[in-house]
C-alpha cells in the first residue's frame, strides 16, 4: 500500500498561511461579495476559495495572491513578531461579522 506522507510546516509558514486566509475573509466580508463571485473573478473555483479561506497550506500561491489582489489586500507588509497580533485583531473582527454572505434574491412579479 502507499503511504502519505504529511508535510511538517514551520510556526511562521503556518502562522502567515494563517494571516493570509483570515486577511482574505474579512476583506471579502467587508466588501460584502460572495465567495463565488470571488472565484469567478479569479478564474477559480468556489471550493478553491472555501479552502484558501480555511488556510489550506496546499493552495496554489498563486490563486491566493489573485484572490488577495481582487480584494486590494498588500502583501508582504507584516514582520514576524506581528503575525499573531494581526490573526488576533482578524479573529476577532471575524466573531462580529456573519459566518456566510448570501446575496437577497428578487422576486419578479410577472404576471401582469
Amino acid at each position: 500500500m502507499k503511504q502519505t506522507k504529511t508535510q511538517a510546516y514551520s510556526r511562521y509558514s503556518a502562522g502567515a498561511v494563517q494571516l493570509m486566509s483570515s486577511l482574505i475573509r474579512v476583506a471579502r466580508k467587508e466588501r460584502k461579495l460572495t465567495m463565488q463571485e470571488i472565484a469567478d473573478r479569479a478564474g477559480i473555483s468556489r471550493g478553491l476559495v472555501q479552502r484558501i479561506e480555511k488556510g489550506d497550506m496546499k493552495c496554489s500561491i498563486g490563486a491566493v495572491f489573485e484572490v488577495a489582489a481582487i480584494l486590494n489586500i498588500r502583501l508582504f507588509d507584516a514582520e514576524e513578531t506581528s503575525l499573531s497580533k494581526h490573526i488576533r485583531q482578524n479573529e476577532d473582527k471575524l466573531v462580529l461579522m456573519p459566518k456566510s454572505i448570501r446575496k437577497k434574491t428578487r422576486v419578479v412579479h410577472d404576471d401582469f
